[in-house]
């Protein structure tokens, strides 16, 4: 049987900061959906632009959302996920949306104009870690 771990925060932010794509889950008045996004971590908040009438630009603002990370290796049977849980909020200060953009963040990989940037600040964030022989990707 596979071994699970529970990471530790610090662990969860490591690899948090080093992805740049993830998985945004939602409610909906239609349901939950989840929407995979290009993203980049600015303190402790998930950050992605969107289009503001998208469903994400439509229903995430001021609403409680997860955002996911995972990594899967097949082979060895080795896994890891993060879950980051907080309320959305937009970004709506130019400033603020300038100094984001010289950040250099990832292209969102959607065509179309992306110019809505939605944040969700973190109030939790937990992961784990599975495997016959866990393992983690080194430190950065």
């Amino acid at each position: 049987m596979p071994d699970s771990i529970d990471l530790t925060t610090v662990e969860c932010e490591r690899l948090m900061r080093a992805g740049d794509v993830g998985r945004v889950a939602i409610c909906t008045p239609d349901g939950p959906h989840v929407v995979p996004v290009t993203y980049w971590v600015d303190d402790r908040a998930v950050v992605f632009r969107t289009s503001p009438y998208s469903l994400l630009g439509t229903y995430a603002r001021n609403s409680l959302l997860a955002f996911e990370i995972d990594h899967v290796d097949e082979g060895p049977q080795q896994s890891w996920s993060v879950v980051a849980r907080g309320r959305c909020r937009s970004i709506d200060d130019h400033d603020e949306v300038a100094r984001l953009e010289a950040s250099s963040p990832p292209r969102p990989w959607a065509t179309g104009t992306r110019n809505l940037f939605l944040s969700i600040p973190w109030s939790e964030i937990t992961g784990r870690r599975l495997g016959l022989r866990t393992s983690m990707p080194p430190a950065s």
